[in-house]
């Protein structure tokens, strides 16, 4: 992506080969600021506070932030514990577990003085690996915004509406969910975005409209619950969202709210879809109701909120009285059945175990 006219990616080795930048998410839109990560202590507090989000880009930053901990020591004790360490930092986004699962399988069987190189240059194949998926994703999903436009007269745009943010902030570099949208609109073919502004941390109206204005694709940010209105005076025409974590059998795991989106799609005949790297399936899991461990994040996410003050200041508020408490669950899960279908890398397949299996052959019971 470019930002003042300038290819970036949201994560790059530092230019004096001891470090790992990003960009500082927690910052945007308001201000573009990149941050330094010198030390796994830095990468773990980049991701658990979320610096960097979005279930591709924590599992790239955990790989790099083995690579940081093996720089200072490249013994079994130091790589275990810095798996322990960036494992628990947030429990949802499978890519996380295999990033790391990843690094340590191939490392474990090395020499220490081995370590430290073999780990940077999976780093890096992981980050490239994630650009080359989202590509693909890219390419199944324009087809499916190609075959809405042909049922439209010429010029009619086709309103999309997205959740969250799955979009180049939430990657390396290509996005996923929103990786059609922009397929599309290079395309020359007309589209308009319904941007969620998705509480609490407000991904949709902070990091997706940010990323929309600055590709010059019309949007509209919306609150939460403005959606199913939206789909019952027929402005909606296509629902896509992103996953961190689908279960063999189709059901994704998304942040809070994405559920009551496919509800109101079902019910108003929306195509609902969602963007899944292969990454980000669990052939482990099959009931993700069940299975699938929800982060539940800090209250004053719910209770406080920041922006722009008319001096330009960034402040932070407070909303809820002083002594109500709030539960902050950060994501839910869509069952399959509610799935129109998932766009992975290699097609769109429906929201089941044979579609899935379909595209992914080799993947046995278990196995990633």
């Amino acid at each position: 992506m470019n930002v003042n006219g300038r290819p970036t990616r949201t994560l790059w080795p530092s230019a004096d080969g001891t470090a790992v930048e990003i960009i500082d998410q927690t910052r945007l839109p308001h201000a573009f600021v990149t941050a330094r990560l010198a030390t796994l202590d830095d990468a773990a507090h980049a991701i658990r506070a979320m610096l960097v989000r979005g279930a591709p880009l924590i599992g790239a930053t955990a790989a790099w932030g083995l690579w940081l901990a093996l720089r200072v020591d490249p013994s079994n004790d130091a790589l275990d514990r810095a798996y322990a360490m960036l494992l628990e930092t947030r429990p949802t986004a499978v890519n996380l577990r295999w990033a790391l699962d990843r690094v340590r399988t191939q490392l474990q069987p090395l020499a220490p003085a081995a370590r430290v190189a073999r780990s940077r240059q999976l780093a890096i194949e992981i980050c490239d690996e994630d650009v080359a998926i989202n590509r693909g994703i890219g390419a199944a999903g324009l087809e499916l915004i190609r075959a809405i436009a042909a049922q439209k007269k010429p010029g009619v745009r086709i309103n999309i509406l997205t959740h969250c943010n799955a979009g180049w902030l939430a990657m390396i570099d290509v996005v996923t969910a929103t990786a059609p949208i922009y397929a599309a609109h290079d395309a020359g073919i007309p589209v308009h975005v319904w941007v969620d502004e998705t509480r609490p941390r407000n991904q949709g109206a902070s990091l997706t409209a940010w990323e929309l204005l600055n590709h010059g694709v019309p949007h509209t940010v919306i609150v939460d619950n403005a959606g199913g209105h939206l789909m019952q005076r027929g402005d909606v025409d296509l629902c896509l969202v992103g996953t961190d974590r689908t279960t063999a059998t189709g059901d994704v795991c998304n942040k809070i709210g994405t559920y009551l989106k496919a509800l109101a799609a079902r019910d108003n005949g929306i195509p609902f879809y969602a963007a899944v790297p292969s990454p980000s399936i669990d052939w482990t899991m099959r009931d993700g109701l069940r299975e699938i461990p929800i982060e539940h994040r800090a209250e004053t996410e719910v209770t406080h909120i920041s922006g722009r003050l008319a001096d330009g200041t960034v402040a932070s508020v407070r909303l809820t009285p002083d002594k109500s408490p709030a539960a902050n669950p950060a994501f839910d899960v869509t069952p399959a059945r509610l799935v129109t279908g998932l766009i992975t890398e290699r097609g769109v397949c429906a929201a089941t175990e044979a579609g899935l299996r379909g595209l992914f052959p080799s993947q046995g019971s278990g196995q990633r």
